[in-house]
This record gives C-alpha cells, structure tokens and sequence, in this order.
C-alpha cells in the first residue's frame, strides 16, 4: 500500500474518533476485516492501529477486539478538556491500579444477576438507601469516624459533597476560611454559592492557627474548610495536637468544620480526623474517585444528625441520589474487600512514585507526602510559573501552577505535579524533563 494511502486511513480514523463519529466505546472491525473492506495486506491493516494505538485513540482487549478511547482528559486542578494524546498529563490525578477493568466487568456481570436488579430503575432515597448508608457508615469507620446510617449520605462525589455541603449549611456571603492554598473545587463551589473565601496562611505542616484566631476576632467567620488528612496541594498531614486547637476555636467562635477526606486513605497511621473529635460541628466528605475510581462517582458524607434534613434536600436539588447501579457496585467493593484491597495497592503505588519522583527531580526543592500523588514545587523568585508550565508544554508535558489553588491576592510562583496518572516509566522520563526545564530556566 502506498505511504499516503495508508496515512489517509490513519487520519480518517483519526478524524472519525476526534470529531466523534466514532464515539468512545465503539469497536472497530477487526484486523482482517479491515483488511479485506480496504484491500490491504493484513501487515498494513495491523499497522494502522498500532499507530492509533500509539496516538492514544485506540485501545485493544485480548479475545474482544479494537476499541475507541475517551479523550485523555487534563487539568488544571479546575476544569477538565479534552487533549492531546500525546501529552503527558501531570495536572490531573485519576491512578488506577492494574485489573480494574476486569474488576468492573466481573461487577457488572453479578450484578446482572442479582435478584434486585429492577429496583436500581427506580428513584432512590436522596441520601442513599438505608443499608447502602450503613456500608458507607462501615467504610467511614476505618477512617475513624463514629458514623452510622442516620448520620451518614451518599453522594455523586467528593465534589457533590463539598458542594452540597456548602448549600446546606451556609449562606451567600458568609466568611469562610480556608487555607491560602487549597482544592480549587472548594473555590467554584465556594463561587456558586457566593461564599466569601478569606485565606489563612500556612504555618508548618497545617494552618496557621492564630492567624484564624486573630480573623474570627475581626470578622464573623462561619466555617473553616480543611484537608487536615492529606492537604492537596501542599501533603501536609495536621498533628493530632494542632487539630485540637482547631477545634477548640471552632467551639469557641460557633464555627462550622467542613472536613474533606478525599486523599486520606492515602496516610496510615494519620491522627484521628476533625469529625471524630467535634462530631457536632464538623461535616465529613470523602469518595472513592481517588482509592478506587474516577468514574465511580459515589461519595460519602457524614454530618451531624440534624443536619442530615438539609443535606438531603440540597442533593434531591442537585442530582435526586446517586446513580444506582454506581452505588449498588460501590457498596459491594466495600463489602467485599475490593475498596480495601485497591486503596492499599494505591498507597504502595504512592510510595513508588514518591521514591521514584525524589531520584528524578534530584535537588529541586519539593513539599509532598511520602505516600501522596502530587508534589509542590515553589520556584525561586528569578523563575516565572508561567514560563515554566509553557515551556514543559512544549516538551508535551502538562502542569498546573499555584493559580487554581490560590485564595490570596498574591500567588506564590510554584508548580504542582499529579504523579499518579502514566505509567512508571513515562513518570520518570516527564519528571527528568521538568527537572531539566526548571535547571536550565533558574540558571
């Protein structure tokens, strides 16, 4: 086949898949199918999908045939776009670990068979049916908390939770502090409900505690949002003593504790978390978006009980309950021991990457969790973040600066690496380079 017919074919498909004529999940004809609609040698026809393969446009499954991939999705800690293939995301966390598909098809397949299958067609409980809440309750347990099914919710995510959270419980403009670094998605929920977001710097490994003692003197501050157990962006896990002291403001000052627990299966040995301490005025939101999948968007929140009503009429506002056939597969990984199971096999992922990325950036100053997904890079002052994400771009490689996660008006230059999205060996390759550029842009 001449070079250009065969680059044609290549790039129709290419097209097709981009502009969605050939949307995801689509199977492609086999490779002697091909062959044989196209008039090409079987060696050619396997060649044109290993190139769209290696353009990430295409995946293939022992014994099922060629499928078309989602578009790799990236980030900058807000907003998720479709991309290149061949851009290597280090914006965006979504680690998987090795058999998972298989793990959803063996799950989908008992389902099928369950004798319950037709009540999953039917509208749920806002908040989850009652033994679905009390396996979530058990899930929430490991992590420490006292949680039951009268006090416990499901939600379509850690960013439903955080959000619904905030519409439940607060106000437009109350005063909500929060760290001078933090989720970015607490900002756009914090922006729909027009909360007023007042940053406290950072003081070691947490907070730093009097700067929010001297704010609630000057303002009526009506909550605190908190990664106590692990901060994203920066890794810090709060010692049980200056989680404490948090909370002794929070009963001193009538604050709410808004606790997000989205990393901390990723922390062993962590100090109790906030909602185990001040059960009555801490609202707890956790997920299984990063332990087991991103996809499966199902997440817990547990709050106090009187609070439970108004939680459970923001989320019959926002989404009626949670999908339920993601839940019903949800709470039987719970049971199982598959959530179990995949959040160690993550934590001892972390660790590699960690190890891996330390020997990669060499003497680069970093901040991060031994056993995290992401690592804090600040520059030194000569060094613009900008300069740097644009030129690790050039070299198809994405990262997020310190914009998404700043609260201040002034945002250091850093930048943040997600470490748990490409393989080990792509991981290394990426994180030299970025190494390079950060070298060669310093000096």
């Amino acid at each position: 086949m001449p070079g250009a017919r065969y680059k044609q074919l290549v790039d129709r498909f290419a097209a097709d898949i981009r502009d969605g004529r050939l949307p995801p999940g689509t199977r492609l004809p086999t490779h002697r199918e091909l062959a044989a609609r196209e008039g090409l040698a079987l060696v050619t026809a396997t060649r044109v999908y290993a190139e769209l393969h290696t353009m990430g446009l295409v995946s293939g499954e022992a014994g099922r045939g060629t499928f078309v991939k989602e578009p790799l999705p990236r980030g900058q800690g807000v907003d998720l776009h479709a991309w290149s293939a061949i851009t290597i995301d280090l914006s965006f966390n979504y680690p998987s670990a090795p058999g998972q598909t298989d793990l959803l098809r063996a799950a989908l397949r008992q389902l099928a068979a369950a004798g319950d299958l037709e009540s999953l067609l039917r509208y749920q409980p806002h908040g989850g049916r009652e033994h679905e809440r009390a396996t979530a309750a058990r899930h929430l347990a490991n992590r420490g908390l006292a949680a039951t099914a009268g006090t416990t919710l499901l939600v379509s995510g850690a960013q439903h939770g955080l959000t619904t959270a905030a519409m439940a419980l607060l106000e437009p403009g109350d005063v909500v502090a929060v760290d001078a670094l933090t989720y970015p998605g607490f900002k756009l929920a914090a922006e729909a409900v027009r909360l007023e977001l007042v940053p406290i710097p950072a003081a070691g490994r947490g907070p730093d505690l009097d700067a929010l003692t001297a704010l609630c003197k000057r303002r009526r501050v009506r909550a605190v949002y908190a990664m106590p157990t692990l901060h994203n962006p920066l890794g810090w896990v709060m010692s049980a003593r200056r989680r404490r002291e948090l909370v002794n403001i929070a009963r001193q000052h009538g604050l709410i504790l808004i606790e997000d627990g989205a990393y901390a299966y990723l922390a062993e040995d962590a100090p109790p978390p906030l909602a185990s301490i001040a059960p009555e005025t801490t609202i707890y939101v956790s997920s299984l978006s990063k332990s087991v999948a991103t996809g499966l968007r199902v997440g817990f929140v547990c709050a106090p009980r009187e609070w439970i009503p108004r939680l459970e009429r923001v989320i019959r506002a926002t989404t009626w309950n949670t999908p339920a056939t993601m839940t019903a597969i949800a709470c039987n990984w719970i049971n199982d021991g598959t959530v179990a199971r995949l959040e160690d096999e993550k934590r001892r992922d972390a660790k590699t990457r960690q190890i891996l990325a330390a020997e990669a950036l060499g003497k680069l100053k970093t901040m991060s969790h031994p056993a995290s997904y992401f690592i804090w890079i600040p520059l030194t002052q000569e060094v613009r973040a900008d300069a740097i994400a644009m030129a690790l771009m050039r070299e198809r490689i994405s990262v997020s600066t310190a914009l998404p996660f700043a609260t201040s008006t002034h945002v250091p230059h850093a930048i943040r690496l997600a470490i748990g999205s490409v393989d080990l060996a792509t991981l290394r390759r990426s994180l030299e380079t970025v190494a390079r550029v950060i070298t060669e842009q310093t000096y």
